[in-house]
């Protein structure tokens, strides 16, 4: 409250030239009228020009001869603009028509002449509950103390059994007609307060996206730095604690059954006799619909700044395409010049084909280098007592030729089982012919392997003895691209 601060408020803030000028009665009753009574967000200029026209022709009737002069269009040109800022004048899509709205300034300026008008005497005992409730809530939700907390919630839980048991012996307390009245002008007030703060933030939006099309069209930089700009200041909008109450309070509302609760206590408190008395105005029964209907044009607000930002990137998008095919076509251009005369040496030089990339975190860490010891002692023959027959004794198995006997087998069935099989091609290496026969069916899709059942297998060795195996049921089946003979 500093002199100067104020004075330079006096001579700059739209709220205080609206309660300094000489027409505040007339300007004030109509933006009430018009917009806060109705909760009128946005009129087109030809609708507010024949409603300021009828308030002003009712006026001209009771005032002096030469009062309010002007016509209705001039006035609104007047309160709209930058020197006065009691409207705002705009243009929506799909209209040729302006429209105008009512400033955040205009509305606290009224609110303030609103609150010097003196009210029926009542209670102050709402603000009173008010003030120790958000204390309360205050002191709770900042303690580290967890045995406070945990008390004073056995506190309440106590005097709500109290309560409980009161209501259940027959002790009905009921509020009275004051406390009624009280209570009742304080939910109205605050419920249409919400609606300037609506309008608050709808404002700063409106701001972040005039300042986005002003750097849009001025910008001569990098796509990259213009978007981190922008978003950023969005960011601080929305992270203030303006946008988190904002968020925190449309999601609260966006619950269907939220607004189920408010529709039916709003109809009870009307109902009562007490608020009856003062004659309440019924559009409070609406008032959710009206902050849901504030806060989609703020939500809006934050669509068009998005839209305008991906309007920009499909712009600058176009243009750099438009560029490339440009160079693309010149380059045709010459090359078809030149192509029957070709000139001597090298006339467009390239620095490389491709570029090289060098990705830091690809380079190998450094080893040291192998450096071998090499032994020159001379080789000398020796000897040994080893008997060299194991190795002649080698088993290799040829899985391909175990393949091709599958396939050949599935020629003429369309699934076969591995006893099966080797009854057609019997078993010539014994034992190791048969695991890379379950080999090759654990990888095969197309095979199926199951362990609840299963078969033998018999071969004979090189000893001329017979074996015989048990092994799990193995079904072989044809592959979709393989045909039958």
């Amino acid at each position: 409250m500093d002199h100067d601060a104020l004075e330079a408020l006096r001579r700059s803030h739209p709220g205080w030239r609206l309660l300094a000028a000489s027409n505040a009665p007339l300007v004030m009753s109509f933006l009430h009228r018009t917009f806060i009574v109705p909760n009128v967000r946005s009129l087109a200029q030809p609708e507010l020009v024949a409603r300021l026209d009828d308030f002003l022709f009712d006026l001209r009737r009771r005032a002096p001869e030469g009062s309010y002069p002007r016509q209705a269009g001039q006035y609104l040109d007047e309160w709209a603009d930058d020197a006065k800022g009691w409207l705002r004048k705009y243009y929506v899509q799909e209209s040729d028509d302006p429209h105008f709205d009512l400033t955040p300034a205009s509305e606290r300026a009224i609110d303030f002449i609103g609150q010097l008008i003196k009210r029926s005497p009542v209670s102050t005992e709402s603000r009173l509950l008010t003030v120790f409730e958000l204390l309360r809530q205050l002191t709770e939700g900042t303690s580290e103390d967890v045995e406070a907390r945990i008390h004073e919630l056995e506190l309440r839980r106590a005097s709500l059994d109290a309560e409980i048991a009161r209501l259940r012996s027959g002790e009905v307390d009921l509020m009275g007609s004051a406390q009624i009245k009280d209570r009742f002008l304080q939910m109205s007030s605050t419920a249409r307060g919400l609606l300037s703060d609506f309008r608050e933030l709808d404002q700063s939006f409106r701001e972040l996206d005039r300042n986005a099309r002003e750097k849009i069209a001025s910008w001569e930089g990098g796509k990259g730095e213009l978007l981190e700009n922008v978003l950023g200041v969005r960011d601080a909008i929305s992270d203030s604690d303006q946008g988190r109450s904002f968020r925190a309070f449309w999601d609260y509302l966006m619950s269907p059954s939220r607004q189920e609760e408010l529709t039916t206590k709003l109809e009870a408190v009307l109902a009562l006799p007490a608020v009856q008395e003062l004659a309440p105005d019924r559009r409070l029964l609406r008032v959710h619909y009206d902050w849901l209907e504030a806060g989609e044009v703020a939500q809006r607000t934050v669509a068009r700044l998005s839209e305008q930002l991906r309007r920009y990137l499909d712009d600058r998008a176009f243009m750099e395409n438009r560029r490339i095919m440009s160079i693309i076509r010149q380059l045709e251009h010459n090359a078809l010049a030149v192509r029957e005369a070709p000139p001597q040496g090298d006339f467009m030089p390239l620095d490389e084909a491709a570029p090289s990339i060098d990705l830091p975190f690809e380079r190998p860490l450094f080893r040291p280098p192998y450096k071998p010891r090499i032994d020159a002692r001379e080789l000398m023959q020796g000897h040994s007592n080893a008997d060299p027959d194991a190795l002649y004794e080698q088993v290799y198995v040829d899985r391909e030729l175990l393949r091709a006997h599958i396939r050949r087998a599935l020629q003429a069935h369309a699934q076969i089982s591995l006893a099966e099989l080797l009854e057609l091609r019997p078993l010539e290496l014994g034992l190791s012919e048969l695991v890379a026969y379950l080999a090759l069916a654990s990888e095969d899709p197309e095979s199926a392997i199951d362990a609840s059942r299963t078969q033998r297998a018999r071969w004979v060795d090189a000893q001329g003895a017979v074996r015989e195996a048990s092994m799990p049921l193995v079904v072989f089946t044809r592959s979709r691209r393989m045909r039958p003979v």
